[in-house]
């Protein structure tokens, strides 16, 4: 970890591998600063789990965060966090920075589940996850972000959210939301006036032969076939509990 001026850089890695036992090791997991990744009780199917903590507040005006997760052929990991990350205004002027990368190899499952992004009055975060897939890679990824803590305003909030398979595009978007974002955004073609909004991308190698259809998941949820083995669910919701729950049945209605 290093601190400057002009805010905190720290970087979380892990890499997982199957350990010849039919379970999942973890040879890398290491964090610095706010961000502190635990090992957790690993499932009976050979996933292994990671916690991700944070030891700090943040991320903050200034700051830049990278977490690094890869899995290779075989193995299973599973990646949540212990609780919501709030993106804070801070002393260094200039927006925050959140990279996420995400690499795993064909063979290889992973399930990115963390709890929830707050953007609060006065802060100003810029978020990308990448996703880069092997053939026949699984994954499950999970993105929330709420806009603004209860009865505050929200603070500016730019979310890119790329996967790869194969080398191959498949998903490429950008939601910008909150004080100097383009016009429209919190608008009928919007969020419609909601204050809480999630991406579910789920990418299964059977998809490619039986793509999902697309769908409307009642209130404020859609799930839509991508030009690959994945399917994107995009919801917005009043509030975060509302967002889960409408995330998590898309998820069960996959099978």
């Amino acid at each position: 970890m290093s601190a400057t001026t002009t805010g905190v850089r720290a970087t979380a890695r892990m890499l997982a591998r199957p350990d010849g036992r039919g379970g999942t090791a973890l040879p890398v997991l290491e964090g610095e600063g706010p961000l502190a990744p635990r090992r957790t009780r690993g499932s009976a199917d050979g996933e292994a789990r990671v916690m991700l903590v944070g030891a700090m507040s943040g991320p903050l005006g200034g700051d830049h965060f990278t977490v690094e997760a890869g899995v290779e052929t075989g193995a299973r990991l599973l990646v949540g966090s212990a609780a919501a990350t709030i993106a804070l205004p801070g002393q260094a002027k200039g927006e925050a920075r959140y990279d996420v990368r995400l690499t795993v190899a064909g063979g290889g499952e992973l399930r990115w589940l963390p709890e929830q992004l707050i953007s609060a009055c006065g802060s100003d975060l810029h978020v990308h996850t990448r996703a880069d897939l092997g053939p026949a890679a699984r994954l499950v990824l999970r993105e929330e972000q709420v806009l603004g803590r209860a009865g505050e305003e929200p603070g500016r909030l730019t979310s890119r959210l790329s996967v790869r398979v194969a080398g191959r595009a498949v998903l490429d978007q950008e939601l910008s939301c909150g004080p100097g974002a383009p016009g429209g955004w919190d608008g009928p073609a919007g969020l419609g006036g909601h204050r809480a909004v999630g991406q579910l991308v789920v990418v299964r190698p059977e998809f490619a032969q039986r793509p999902v259809p697309a769908r409307v998941l009642g209130e404020g949820a859609a799930v839509m076939p991508l030009a690959g083995p994945a399917a994107l669910v995009t919801a917005v919701a009043p509030d975060a509990l509302r967002l889960r729950r409408l995330l998590d049945e898309a998820l069960a209605s996959f099978g």
